[in-house]
């Protein structure tokens, strides 16, 4: 399931192959950069460019041994190249090039979420136009309100999908800092320029101050970021299962052929894709609290925030990825039932329409206290099965006092509830 909506590039991101592959490129580029300022023979980089290579199975023998991936990763290198591997390094704490090079990897990771999030905002955008006029009833607690259309609906979640990804593009820019300051970030063994070089091949921006770590609460609001944006696809994926039971049948998941809902009910078609959505934004949500956690460490730093991170910022990513992948799909391939969402407007017998006798009752003169009395009384008598609502409008003695026959015939039509529609449509996709 993950392999299908999961884009190859995300998973990529995270092989660990690429993961060693960016931390031999910034160390590279300290070794240039070292070489630039005469601090090391200009020679030694060619070579430890020519002779570096990622040796993963090495690398695994040499850290049973010395339990430090980062010496384990070094000592890699130093074997490869020879004399010149006493070069890399230099001056750097395993910091350095872990939290930059996590930077870059988080650039690369938020670059494919802003662009899944564009892809669902542009495929909520031509569902809301396809269903603009498309009316449906609107409910508040569950209880039917008032007329509103499903393109309505729509648009909502893509406004919500908009300011996603304007938070997303924020939360890349909060991560984008490199950082080689040395062990407690004072470049008491490496000037700054070799930093701002780096950061600047790499497209980071120098941190302006550290300790021997960039500062978690970055991180937490890259994983917030994602817990907002799993949090709404949460919410759309809600909607669809509610809008899929079978009392409502407005919208329904596509359902392939061969499909199976259920092992012991054959008529079963169940939203397992909302469903499964809404499950795993729960995943992305509380590792949001563990990135929280993060953010209070030990001095100038302990590890307490290592391990955490490379479970909840992987996964956190990947999930995302997954999540709004599955959710265009869902919503571009969404089954829309508008003769279902006109029987349900009616189901009520017109007591949708309550609010607006209530207004026009006051607009004529009536005390308000008297006419929602008046009003609610006939509509809790019709919703009771004791008769037409709009009937029951039609022969009350209070409400012939102020309102017309025809009057009140067009207070029942939901075009009314729609005239701004235009406006709101303008507001929204201009």
């Amino acid at each position: 399931m993950i392999d299908r909506y999961t884009l190859p590039e995300m998973k990529a991101v995270w092989e660990p192959r690429h993961k060693l592959e960016t931390w031999l490129r910034v160390e590279s580029l300290v070794c240039e950069a070292l070489a630039r300022r005469g601090d090391i023979p200009k020679e030694a980089v060619t070579i430890i460019r020519k002779k570096a290579r990622i040796d993963i199975k090495r690398m695994a023998e040499l850290e049973q041994v010395v339990k430090h991936d980062v010496i384990a990763f070094l000592t890699m290198l130093t074997e490869q190249v020879g004399p010149e591997g006493r070069f890399i390094h230099l001056g750097l704490t395993s910091s350095d090039v872990l939290d930059t090079s996590l930077a870059i990897l988080m650039q690369e990771a938020a670059d494919l979420i802003v662009g899944g999030l564009e892809r669902l905002r542009d495929v909520l955008r031509r569902r809301a136009m396809e269903f603009k006029k498309t009316v449906m009833v609107g409910r508040s607690h569950g209880i039917h309100g008032e007329p509103i259309t499903f393109g309505f609906k729509l648009a909502l979640w893509y406004t919500e999908t908009q300011r996603n990804l304007e938070r997303m593009r924020q939360a890349r820019e909060t991560v984008r800092y490199g950082k080689l300051s040395g062990a407690m970030g004072t470049y008491a063994h490496l000037h700054p320029s070799v930093e701002e070089y780096v950061c600047r091949k790499c497209g980071l921006r120098p941190a302006p101050i550290s300790n021997q770590i960039i500062q978690r609460d970055r991180h937490a609001h890259y994983l917030t970021t994602l817990a907002l944006i799993a949090s709404s696809v949460d919410k759309f994926a809600t909607e669809i299962r509610h809008l899929q039971r079978t009392e409502v049948l407005e919208v329904e998941e596509f359902f392939s052929k061969g499909q199976k809902g259920s092992s012991a009910m054959p008529h079963k078609r169940n939203p397992i894709g909302a469903e499964n959505l809404s499950g795993l934004a729960r995943i992305v949500r509380s590792n949001a609290l563990a990135a929280m956690e993060d953010v209070a460490l030990w001095h100038e730093r302990d590890i307490s925030h290592s391990s955490v991170e490379r479970v909840i910022i992987p996964d956190s990513t990947i999930l995302v990825d997954y999540l709004l992948n599955r959710l265009t799909d869902m919503i571009e391939s969404l089954l829309v039932y508008p003769e279902n969402m006109k029987a349900n407007l009616e189901r009520t017998g017109g007591l949708i329409y309550s609010q607006r006798i209530l207004l026009e009752l006051a607009k004529r003169g009536a005390r308000r206290e008297e006419a929602y009395e008046a009003v609610q009384r006939l509509a809790m008598g019709s919703g009771r099965g004791k008769g037409r609502f709009i009937d029951k409008i039609k022969s009350d003695r209070f409400i012939r006092n102020y309102l017309k026959p025809q009057e009140l015939e067009d207070c029942f039509e939901p075009e009314y509830y729609l005239r701004h529609l235009d406006v709101i449509y303008k507001r929204v996709f201009s």
